[in-house]
C-alpha cells in the first residue's frame, strides 16, 4: 500500500506543532526552518548584537519547543507562543549580571560627515539598547519583528494599552536621541 508523504510546507504552524507534540520530527524541522532565522535575529537584537549568545538561545528555544510541545494550545497562535518562550529566555538573560563593556573608540570626524546607512544603523542600535527592558522588548517586537500590538501584549503579558504606551515612549526616546545625534553630526 502506498502512503503519500505529508507536505509540511502547506500546513499551518499550529497543525505542525500538534504533529511535533505527537513526536513527528519532520514537522519540527519544518517549524525550525520557518522560524529559526527570525528568532535568531530577535535574540541578536535583544542581546545587543551578541551573535554567539543569540545562537545559544535559539537552540535553547527550539529545545523548549520540543519539551513543551504538549503544552501548546492549537487554538492559539504558534508564532505568539514561540515569541513568549523567546521573550522569557531574554528576561532570564537580562537578570544575569552584565559583562564588562569595552570603552568606545573615538571615531574620526570625516566618518560623521559621511554618515552612511551602517553608521546610522549602529547609532539606532545604541539608542534601542539604552531603552529599558520592557520598552526595548516592545520596540523590537513591533518595529523589527513586525508583530501586532495584540501579539506583543500576549507575549509580554500586559494590556494592549500598556504596549501602546511603551511603544510611544520608546519611539519618543529613540527619536529624540537620533535627532540630537544627527544635529551634533551636522554641527
Amino acid at each position: 500500500m502506498f502512503f503519500a508523504k505529508r507536505n509540511f510546507d502547506q500546513e499551518s504552524d499550529e497543525s505542525l506543532m500538534q504533529a511535533v507534540a505527537n513526536g513527528n520530527e519532520r514537522a519540527f524541522a519544518a517549524l525550525y526552518d520557518r522560524y529559526s532565522v527570525r528568532i535568531h535575529r530577535f535574540f541578536v537584537r535583544m542581546l545587543q548584537g551578541d551573535f554567539a549568545r543569540a545562537e545559544d538561545l535559539t537552540q535553547d528555544l527550539f529545545l523548549k519547543v520540543i519539551e513543551k510541545a504538549g503544552y501548546f494550545d492549537p487554538e492559539k497562535s504558534f508564532r505568539t507562543w514561540l515569541y513568549v518562550l523567546a521573550y522569557n529566555l531574554c528576561k532570564n538573560e537580562f537578570r544575569r549580571p552584565p559583562a564588562p563593556v569595552p570603552m568606545e573608540e573615538t571615531v574620526e570626524e570625516e566618518i560623521f560627515e559621511k554618515m552612511d546607512r551602517e553608521l546610522f544603523d549602529q547609532r539606532l542600535r545604541i539608542c534601542i539598547d539604552h531603552l529599558g527592558e520592557t520598552h526595548q522588548t516592545c520596540f523590537v517586537l513591533r518595529y523589527q519583528e513586525g508583530l501586532s500590538i495584540l501579539e506583543i501584549a500576549e507575549i509580554i503579558g500586559c494590556p494592549e494599552g500598556t504596549v501602546k504606551s511603551r511603544l510611544h515612549h520608546a519611539l519618543r526616546q529613540v527619536c529624540a536621541q537620533m535627532e540630537f545625534w544627527i544635529y551634533e553630526r551636522k554641527n
